[in-house]
Order: structure tokens, then C-alpha cells, then sequence
């Protein structure tokens, strides 16, 4: 019998793929998710004033640190690690952006939610990242969020340890408006593309990383107001100041 995962590769695989709505004329969902209020305006990148690290010793010291620092993560040093994730280069009118990481077509169809648990001039909470704008936003959640969404992560304590707390959505639609179901396979791909910036980026930035793909997604979903269907978590990410050894 086919497990679920080869039965999910076998029925991604291209013979069995039919016209995308792309190719059928429709049209194209936005390039974000829209948020309302002003925001919370973004530090430029370079306000970081990262250190000098050459790219081959930022891949080779990289690895996933799970004790931070107690110290708040300066908002400038989020900005830059949002940046180095997910950041808008240029927009190409209505169409695509170009961004800090590679995205299959260009479709970047993953949406940032960051749990700030100690980050310097913003109010500890769950935040949506619109990355056009270079804004964080608020988004309604419960006084005890961090202890719930450090719950629906199995418990893991970098949750609420770090300072703050990356969360990787798949706008599903934005992909597989081009790809049809293949696009499913390549939204996991482009995740891991975003998690390996931020892991390199954060050797720049004096910070640690720990990436974590396990969590209950219907938890985790629901924490951040998806439906866990046209939109849902796909992996997330720790980070927080240096401190203590690496393992």
C-alpha cells in the first residue's frame, strides 16, 4: 500500500497535473496578505550595522542554538532578519517582487508572523510582517499567547526563550495559481529557503537560530486566526541573542 507521503510525490508529479489557473486567464491573487491599521514602520536593514562576516565562515559557524540571551534583540536587528528572510527588493508592477530569498516563478507565497517576546521597542505579541511596506502589524491574540503557542510547539522552551519567535505561513493560492498541485511540493522548498537565509543572516547579527518543524498544526493554525487550508503554518523559527554554547 502507498503511504501518504508517496502518495502525495506520485500525485504531484507532472503527468497527472492539469491546466493552472494562470494558464486558464485568472486571475492572480494578491502578492500579500493586507492588514489594517498604520503599523508598526520597520528600521532600514542596514541600521543593523551587521559585522563584517565572510559568507564561507557565516555557512560553516551556522548551526541551531537553543539558549539565548536574556537581553532584548535590538528592533533594528529583527528588522534586518526580516529583511534577509522574506524582503522586498523591487516590486514588477502587479505581477512579482524580487526578494532576499528565491521563490519557484517568483510566486513568494509565504506570509511572516513573528511572537515578540523581547524585542526592543515593540509591545510583546503576535505580529504579522508585511513585507512591501517593511511594517509589523498587530494582530489580536490572547494575553498568554506566547505560552500557547510555546504549547502547540510540543512544549519546545526556545518558544518563549528567544526573543523573538519566526512563524512561516503558505498563502497556498499564490503558488498554485501558477503550479496547480505541483505547487504544494514547492512551497515546502521555498520555506527552507527563508530559514536558511535567517540562519546565515543571524551569524552577521551576534544571534542564534533553531529552526522547528514540529507543532500542532491545527494549534498553531488557529493562534494566528487561519483556516489552515488556503493559508497555514509550514515551519518556523527561534531566534534570540547569542548566549551560552551551540549544539
Amino acid at each position: 500500500l502507498m503511504g501518504t507521503g508517496q502518495e502525495f510525490i506520485e500525485k504531484t508529479r507532472f503527468p497527472y497535473l492539469g491546466p493552472s489557473d494562470q494558464y486558464l486567464g485568472r486571475a492572480q491573487p494578491p502578492l500579500e496578505r493586507k492588514d489594517s491599521g498604520a503599523g508598526l514602520p520597520l528600521p532600514l536593514p542596514g541600521e543593523a550595522c551587521p559585522g563584517a562576516i565572510d559568507l564561507t565562515d557565516a555557512i560553516a559557524r551556522r548551526r541551531s542554538v537553543r539558549t539565548y540571551a536574556t537581553a532584548k534583540m535590538p528592533l533594528a536587528t529583527l528588522s534586518y532578519l526580516l529583511w534577509c528572510s522574506q524582503g522586498v527588493q523591487s516590486v514588477v508592477g502587479q505581477d512579482w517582487t524580487i526578494r532576499s530569498v528565491p521563490s519557484a516563478g517568483a510566486r513568494h507565497a509565504l506570509e511572516t508572523y513573528v511572537l515578540a517576546n523581547r524585542v526592543d521597542g515593540v509591545e510583546p505579541g503576535l505580529y504579522h510582517y508585511a513585507a512591501l511596506s517593511n511594517r509589523l502589524f498587530r494582530l489580536q491574540a490572547p494575553a498568554d499567547v506566547a505560552d500557547r503557542i510555546r504549547d502547540a510547539c510540543l512544549d519546545q522552551p526556545m518558544i518563549t526563550d528567544a526573543a523573538a519567535f519566526f512563524i512561516w505561513a503558505a498563502d497556498i493560492y499564490r503558488m498554485t495559481w501558477r503550479y496547480g498541485e505541483r505547487g504544494y511540493r514547492y512551497i515546502f522548498i521555498d520555506a527552507g529557503h527563508a530559514c536558511q537565509n535567517l540562519y546565515l543572516a543571524a551569524e552577521a547579527v551576534d544571534c542564534g537560530v533553531c529552526a522547528i518543524g514540529a507543532f500542532d498544526d491545527d494549534a498553531l493554525n488557529a493562534l494566528l486566526g487561519l483556516d489552515g487550508e488556503e493559508i497555514f503554518v509550514i515551519y518556523c523559527a527561534a531566534a534570540g541573542m547569542r548566549a551560552g554554547e551551540e549544539d
